[in-house]
């Protein structure tokens, strides 16, 4: 065995089941301890699908996440195939057979037979099939269903039986009476049962009869539906009964609440009619009123000389009244005794009887301390009090001056000491521990963990650490100390993961054996005096703990009794740090014999000395041998060093030679920057459900040429009535208030009013504001202050992204535009320049590791002579990859010759055809054809190693020309290729293995195997590579937005200051709550989203490798926001591994940034509406504002009658008439005659 690293791949034993899916963890270790990669493979089972919810079968099938299909014929699910024309197939997502929707009635009661009608849908595949019905509810028996005609069934009922609830929703399942098998069944109806919460007669008449019909049956003396009941339901109520009275005792004075508790103490408030407590009248307290159950009142003081004591009398409507034997008054209440007077002031009673405990309030601050001995006063009701002079007194609050140990594991346990003075006043101490929320997390509110004290005295707190739940490594938790009211933070105090301990062989000790258990962690939060350790029963000590391995000491007293001749069963070697037990093995003990001393003294010296001669021999061999090996590994390491940076040095002097161009294309102003309205069309649109068909980007409206003219003017009084803020505000909050007004909707309607209000933006910002104000007072109010802003879940949030859109579009054209374009085009240099495989979307050069190609592709640089067909004899020479598709050549062609193009100017590759004329004769160049290579079942796109293309080759590109010659031409192309499609399975560089190369790789050495078998992350040093090469650009982007000390646009000021402003408003808002908004307001918002959309500013295109190197990017600017602290490892993902150094820097350029525009001189409204009116005047022309004012009142058509409502609500609205006006807009827009 050598020293070198061993690579091995661990299935986890551990596999996680959900129903229809098992996900198997698996993970890549290095010398069976470092891990260097994981991951998690979901096997599914269609056929399982079903089981989810048995009463849809083919509804839990064809919905799934899986894409599975129905059968209908042979009632099974089934992975997805396309190629199956069976028209009793049901695909995914597809609409299905249901049988039993609209039921009638939907409420059925306890105990009566109700007849049940209901409506099938789509159910022709079981024409003239008979059904049956049934539910757990009827015993395990199914009654049939009859037809009425057209889609509607009938069931005559069940007389059903439930007294658990008072009401219960029943599923029914449908079968086919004769298969047996289930249809889909949404029939869903009410049991309820009318004595449940209804025990007596004023409580089931309060019932809602006309909903329910529950009847008082005095026959049976309980609540019934009415059809139950054979006798008279008109007959009045029993007689109120007492059975209870809240207090029994009360002052003479009066002035205390009685609570009478009971039953039939009436229906409604007004009810009762009169209350007396021995004999003194009691004031009836209707707001505490519960109908039938309690009535309070509050009790007048007793007339001298009365009886102290009587019944309790309440008479109710009708003159029915209700006795309770007796309730005394008693004398002057008594002086209390003090268990505790050094305490804070009185506040509230928490007990009361013979003994009264209350909670105390803070000390008044400013006054002295200790303070004087200070008077207790007792309030009983309203008139009875009671002074104890001299009886309390308030001393200093208690000081925590240390605590130790200062860490703890994860699973809690761990003994915390904590000193200082003043402890004996506290009466409640515990520890409380709050988990971290990340920034982006849909979490609302932290997990907490308690645990009280164990222990006290006047110096010494002790606690034992709460466990507590860490959900990932970058959750970080935040200790407090409660002593009573007071409130102080354990810091620094850390958790820290568990410890893992090796496997354990079984093994044999004697009584008197050192145990030495290894593994991870053990040190970082415990103690050998902490840890615990057992052998079966037996308690041994840790003698000592490293933290990769601990001793264990048996006891002094200990030994174990043996037969001669046997050994004693396994027994479980246990290993407790604080909460937590692990079992690491099992040990036995070995027997004793009695063997002479003689015999023992030269067995053992005999073989120690040939062992020690032997050790010694093998140790010179080993040390030689390890001595020949480090030295080979340390040569590799430095090779491997060596060539990483050489490539560095390399790659980033081609890509500054190549940039030279780029760079020369920028200073001649040809950044391809869109215009204005194209920009805010694909920033505001393109991410619709529509994409670029949506109606705002094509500006096409379907209306007859006849009604243009009406529907213009009506749409010019609509954009009138959108600029009242009445009727604009009314607009948004009634639609935000409608279920059905989804995220996707909030976001479109907000676009479409961002260009319908485009002519005045200032008016645009002040309903922003108003908005924003409104959605501050609600995050604060619910504590959550810090999620404000995070996500576009109202329609403020997204107008607030489109305004930092509109605002910032100047300061991208002359400021940070450049730079991220060249970010862009050094990226894209980067990727194209090493091989890209067509299939999967991979690329040899990135900065994803999801992205990454992992195998070594053979590959080299080709310069090919391109000839334009038609545009003249010039050549143009193009830098391929002969392993590049042939539609990859294009692009590259496409990109070089048409560089001075725009790229929605130049031809698509689908449009071009190119062709290589080696000799006299041509040959057009595809991705697949007839010459194509197969490997198996798998066919290879063709490249130009395919084709056998040599360098400085001449190639010819050409434009397909529209005529029916080459359509034709084109289309037997097209079918060829679709051909070849149906027929294998295409791949480009990584073919995936399938069972031909598995058997072909048994035939293989092991040897040749572990050559050829290619790890992802033997290739993760590309990352460091591309990384370092575009390093500067990325810097220089981020400076370019991060620059304080530059221009900065009056829009991030002047809402900078907005929120600053508020902020002071409001007491739970502190400066990472601050730091929080601006950068979900500006960075997450606006920055993120450019950065991952280059082709939002930039006329160019962008490819799934781009968008998965240019998403690290986005994140990491992302995390370089946030105020939480990533602690990273081993484990971390390797996009956060690869700005792990520069995450620092780029956190105080973001500091550095806001604190700079905080210290700007302030933008003024006036500035503000100035800048805004004028990009108003210089761009509205440009949108399509008609188009949006139409989509915009299809929302308010939507929501009429809601929006009718709310403005004939608010008085501001009836006094401007906004109600008619918009009847009058609609009469014009819908052609119809309204009600006018």
């Amino acid at each position: 065995m050598t020293t070198s690293s061993v690579l091995q791949m661990a299935v986890l034993t551990r596999v996680f089941c959900f129903a229809d899916f098992v996900a198997v963890p698996v993970k890549v270790f290095v010398n069976s301890t470092v891990e260097v990669a994981s991951s998690e493979y979901k096997f599914y089972n269609c056929a399982a699908t079903i089981h989810k919810a048995k009463n849809t079968p083919c509804l839990s099938c064809v919905s799934s996440i899986w894409g599975c299909q129905w059968n209908t014929r042979d009632h099974t699910c089934s992975d997805m195939n396309d190629q199956d024309t069976d028209p009793n197939i049901i695909r995914h997502k597809q609409e299905q057979t249901v049988e039993g929707e609209n039921p009638d009635p939907i409420l059925i009661p306890v105990g009566y037979k109700t007849q049940i009608s209901f409506e099938g849908i789509k159910l022709d595949p079981y024409k003239n099939h008979e059904f049956t019905i049934g539910t757990d509810l009827m015993t395990h028996t199914e009654e049939e269903v009859k037809w009425e005609g057209g889609p509607f069934y009938l069931f005559s009922g069940y007389e059903f039986s439930y007294d658990k609830a008072h009401e219960t929703s029943v599923l029914f399942h449908v079968k086919d009476k004769y298969s047996g098998r289930k249809i889909d069944s949404l029939l869903n109806v009410t049991l309820y049962n009318c004595s449940r919460g209804r025990e007596d007669c004023s409580l089931c008449r309060n019932a809602d009869q006309s909903k329910y019909q529950c009847v008082w049956c005095a026959a049976k003396r309980t609540c019934v539906y009415k059809e139950l009941c054979s006798t008279d339901e008109s007959l009045p109520c029993p007689n109120p009964k007492i059975t209870e009275i809240i207090p029994q005792y009360g002052p003479l004075e009066g002035g205390i609440a009685v609570t009478i508790k009971g039953s039939n103490l009436g229906i409604h408030k007004e009810d009762i009619k009169k209350i007396t407590v021995a004999r003194v009248p009691c004031v009836h307290l209707d707001q505490h009123y519960s109908v039938s159950t309690s009535v309070v009142c509050e009790i007048g003081p007793l007339v001298p000389g009365s009886p102290v004591s009587g019944e309790v009398e309440v008479l109710v409507e009708g003159g029915r009244k209700g006795l309770h034997p007796s309730l005394s008054l008693t004398g002057t209440l008594n002086p209390p005794k003090w268990s505790h007077n050094r305490a804070p002031r009185l506040e509230e009673r928490e007990t009361f009887g013979t003994n009264i405990t209350c909670k105390t309030g803070s000390y008044l601050a400013g006054e002295k301390v200790p303070s004087s001995l200070l008077p207790v006063t007792v309030k009983y009701g309203k008139l009875t009090t009671k002074q104890v002079p001299l009886a309390f007194q308030f001393l200093e609050d208690p000081v925590v001056s240390d605590h130790q140990p200062r860490k703890s594991f994860v699973s809690g346990g761990r003994r915390i000491m904590v000193t200082g003075s003043g402890f004996s006043l506290i009466q409640k101490a515990f520890i409380r521990v709050n988990a971290s929320l990340d920034e982006f997390s849909q979490v609302s509110s932290p997990m907490e963990f308690q645990q009280p004290a164990v222990s006290k005295n006047d110096s010494t707190l002790v606690f034992l650490s709460p466990q507590v739940k860490k959900s990932d490594e970058s959750q970080s938790f935040s200790t407090f100390l409660h002593l009573d009211k007071m409130v102080v933070k354990l810091q620094p105090f850390d958790y820290l993961p568990d410890p893992t301990f090796d496997s354990f062989p079984n093994k044999m000790i004697n009584a008197n054996s050192t145990i030495k258990v290894t593994g991870r962690g053990f040190s970082k939060a415990m103690s050998a005096d902490e840890a615990k350790a057992f052998v079966g029963d037996v308690s041994y000590s840790v003698n000592t703990l490293e933290d990769d391995k601990l001793y264990l000491e048996p006891p002094s007293h200990h030994s174990v009794r043996m037969t001669s001749g046997s050994t004693s069963e396994p027994l479980p070697l246990k290993i407790k740090f604080g909460n937590r037990e692990w079992v690491v093995g099992h040990v036995v003990y070995e027997s004793k014999y009695e063997v002479p001393l003689a015999i023992i003294i030269p067995a053992v010296i005999i073989p120690m000395l040939l062992i020690i001669a032997t050790s010694a021999y093998c140790y010179r061999r080993k040390s030689q041998q390890a001595e020949r090996e480090y030295e080979k590994v340390r040569h590799q390491l430095e090779n491997l060093e060596e060539s990483v940076r050489d490539r560095c040095k390399k790659e980033f002097t081609d890509l500054m030679i190549e940039m030279e161009d780029h760079t020369n294309e920028v200073g001649e102003g040809r950044i391809p920057f869109l215009d204005y309205k194209t920009y805010t069309d694909r920033v505001f649109f393109l991410p619709s459900k529509d994409g670029a068909n949506d109606v705002m980007i094509t500006g096409k409206l379907d209306i007859p040429e006849a009604r243009k003219a009406v529907v213009a003017q009506a749409l010019n009084q609509f954009s009138n009535l959108l600029n009242s803020k009445t009727f604009l505000i009314n607009f948004i909050r009634t639609l935000e208030s409608r279920p059905d007004f989804n995220a996707r909707a909030k976001v479109y309607f907000a676009s479409l009013l961002t260009v319908a209000l485009h002519g005045k933006l200032e008016y645009y910002t002040d309903i922003m504001r108003t908005l924003l104000l409104g959605l501050m007072e609600s995050y604060v109010d619910s504590k959550n202050p810090k999620l404000m802003l995070r996500r576009s879940e109202t329609v403020v949030e997204r107008m607030l992204c489109n305004w930092m859109s509109i605002c910032l579009y100047q300061f991208l054209k002359d400021t940070a535009g450049e730079p991220l374009y060249k970010l862009f085009r050094g990226l894209k240099h980067q990727i194209e320049k090493g091989p890209v495989d067509a299939m999967v979307k991979k690329a040899k050069y990135t900065l994803n590791d999801t992205g990454l190609l992992g195998d070594d592709v053979e590959y080299s640089v080709l310069t090919l002579q391109v000839l334009v067909h038609g545009e003249g004899p010039d050549i143009t020479p193009v830098k391929v990859l002969n392993c590049d598709t042939i539609s990859q050549v294009k692009e590259k062609v496409i990109e070089q010759v048409y560089r001075n193009t725009p790229y929605s100017h130049r031809p698509k590759v689908d449009s071009v055809t190119l062709e290589w004329r080696p000799g006299s004769t041509g040959q057009i160049l595809s991705d697949l054809d007839v010459t194509s290579v197969k490997e198996g079942r798998w066919r290879r796109m063709n490249t130009l190693a395919h084709y056998n293309v040599r360098d400085n080759a001449t190639l010819v590109l050409s434009r397909v020309l529209h005529t029916q010659q080459s359509f034709d031409q084109n289309q037997d192309n097209h079918e060829e290729r679709n051909a070849l499609l149906d027929e294998d399975k295409v791949f480009h560089l990584v073919r995936p293995m399938d069972e031909l190369d598995e058997i072909k790789s048994k035939r293989g050495s092991i040897k040749d195997k572990s050559m050829t078998k290619a790890i992802t992350e033997i290739y993760l040093t590309r990352l460091l590579s591309v990384k370092g090469t575009l390093q500067q650009f990325v810097d220089n982007f981020f400076r370019s937005v991060l620059c304080s000390g530059a221009v900065v646009p009056p829009a991030v000021k002047y809402f900078f200051d907005f929120l600053d402003e508020q902020a002071l408003k409001h007491d739970n808002v502190d400066e990472e709550t601050i730091h929080i908004w601006k950068t979900n307001s500006l960075p997450l918002r606006f920055w993120v989203n450019i950065l991952k959309n280059p082709h939002f500013i930039f006329d160019v295109h962008t490819t799934e490798v781009m968008d998965a190197s240019l998403s690290v990017i986005a994140q990491t600017f992302m995390d370089a926001c946030t105020k939480t602290e990533h602690k990273l490892s081993r484990d971390s993902p390797s996009n956060k591994l690869l700005y792990a150094k520069e995450i620092s820097t780029y956190k105080k350029m973001v500091d550095d940034y806001y604190k700079g525009i905080r210290q700007m001189v302030s933008v003024s409204d006036q500035d503000m509406n100035t800048h805004l009116a004028e990009i108003s005047r210089t761009h509205t022309e440009q949108l399509n504002t008609q188009v949006a004012l139409h989509q915009l009142y299809q929302y308010a058509s939507k929501y009429y009658d809601g929006i009718i409502m709310s403005l004939d609500e608010d008085p501001a609205a009836q006094s401007k008439q906004l109600t008619l006006r918009l009847q009058q807009i609609a009469a014009a827009l819908e052609n119809k005659v309204t009600d006018l």
